[in-house]
């Protein structure tokens, strides 16, 4: 009685509710670039491999945690949170409508040009919007408060990933993306509305201290081996199935189906599947422990990559189309739900917004440079090999976990009620 009373303090309270608005606004303009961008930019006949190299203009999201260190250390007149969230989401609502007023055939690099300032932005938002959901949480929440802010990351995706593509069949692109860019306003909102967290342990004094001293602290706190081992895993985890989604749209588009039947079935198939598993593995972290979570839902993960594979096999069937994505929302939703969870319990709280961004822009450097071969390899391989290769790719995150959370070390599980 008392374990589920504890999990009802968890999940119906104020931080997660503030949790759905930060997943949502930190998703939406990611999957302008990852979905609606090459979904737009194949749709105008350009070739895979340019849109396979457009991967390349996520390099924000590598490199974030080198400006991460500005937003530790000062603070815009809203708060050193709200300041720069506000500053953040104001650019995006005003820079990506600038997509509709050019086109793919003529402006192929002012596209790019503007793609790597909205990353910019995106990956600038991230940063803020991390840590302050870390300074938000208490440590018993954020299992399922990053399962939450998961889910609604992945929700957001369904605007670009799906309500644009079908206003695509209907509207001129411009008023496509003036659409899609208005649903910046949510977050917009929260950041107006909500309070700014409070720090016992105060901020960096210097900027010399909110750059170097991070860093220090990781590896001392770890040990210089352990610390590898952590970044590495953090680099391997998720590079399989990352590579496996970052060409989804032209994949589906390949397969014969058509944008409205990608955004109907592809997208909305994986909702519901993306919200019970989500937030069911936000629920068993509580009691199951951040290790082991990751060695369930890792597994989940893998096999829902093998779910590409056979799908290329089917070749244009709606029926296994809207199984394979279901399979892939639920175990990249649980995979991910634990990655951050794993993330977040690692930073310290004093340099929340630095360490932070460091974990997450190594998580990202799969999504851009492995991401911008993925064109080349499915020209070289084929759909089907190209899925396998990434299978076999997501092999080593697995075995890292024998070292970085092994299976009976119970260090990690979500019990704490320390707030940062």
């Amino acid at each position: 009685m008392t374990n589920n009373t504890n999990i009802r303090e968890v999940l119906f309270n104020k931080h997660m509710l503030i949790c759905i608005f930060t997943g949502f606004s930190s998703g939406l303009p990611l999957y302008i670039l990852i979905a609606l961008l090459p979904a737009w930019l194949r749709s105008e006949g350009i070739d895979l491999k340019v849109i396979g190299l457009f991967a390349l203009i996520q390099l924000p999201f590598t490199w974030k945690f080198l400006w991460s260190p500005l937003f530790d250390r000062y603070s815009p007149p809203l708060g050193r949170r709200r300041g720069w969230l506000f500053i953040s989401q104001i650019a995006l609502l005003l820079s990506i409508p600038g997509f509709g007023l050019l086109h793919p055939g003529l402006d192929l690099w002012t596209i790019a040009y503007l793609a790597s300032v909205i990353a910019f932005f995106s990956a600038s938002q991230d940063i803020v919007l991390d840590a302050y959901r870390r300074e938000l949480l208490f440590d018993n929440e954020l299992g399922i408060g990053n399962s939450i802010h998961v889910n609604a990351y992945k929700i957001a995706g369904l605007v670009p990933g799906s309500l644009s593509l079908i206003l695509a069949d209907h509207l001129p692109w411009s008023s496509v993306f003036f659409i899609t860019a208005l649903f910046m306003l949510p977050g917009i909102a929260m950041t107006i509305i909500v309070d700014e967290p409070q720090l016992k342990n105060g901020t960096p004094k210097t900027l010399r201290a909110a750059v170097v001293e991070p860093f220090q602290e990781f590896i001392n706190r770890n040990g210089l081996k352990s610390a590898g081992l952590i970044l590495a895993f953090i680099f391997f985890y998720k590079l399989g199935d990352s590579m496996a989604t970052a060409l989804a749209t032209p994949f589906y588009l390949d397969m014969g189906f058509t944008k409205t039947e990608i955004g109907l079935v592809a997208k909305n198939a994986g909702l519901w599947p993306s919200v019970i598993g989500g937030l069911l593995g936000g629920i068993w972290m509580i009691n199951l422990g951040i290790n082991r979570a990751l060695w369930l839902f890792g597994i989940v993960q893998m096999i829902a990559i093998l779910g590409f594979a056979w799908l290329s096999t089917v070749g244009n069937s709606l029926p296994w189309l809207a199984v394979v994505i279901s399979i892939e929302a639920l175990g990249v939703g649980l995979g991910t739900a634990a990655f951050v969870a794993f993330i977040a319990h690692t930073t310290h709280p004093l340099y929340t917004a630095t360490q932070f961004a460091l974990f997450t822009s190594l998580a990202a450097v799969p999504r851009t440079f492995a991401n911008a071969t993925t064109g080349y390899l499915v020209e070289s391989f084929g759909w089907l090999n190209f899925f396998l290769f990434c299978f076999v790719i997501a092999i080593p995150g697995m075995l890292l976990l024998l070292k970085v959370a092994p299976w009976n070390d119970q260090q990690s599980k979500i019990v704490a009620t320390y707030k940062s």
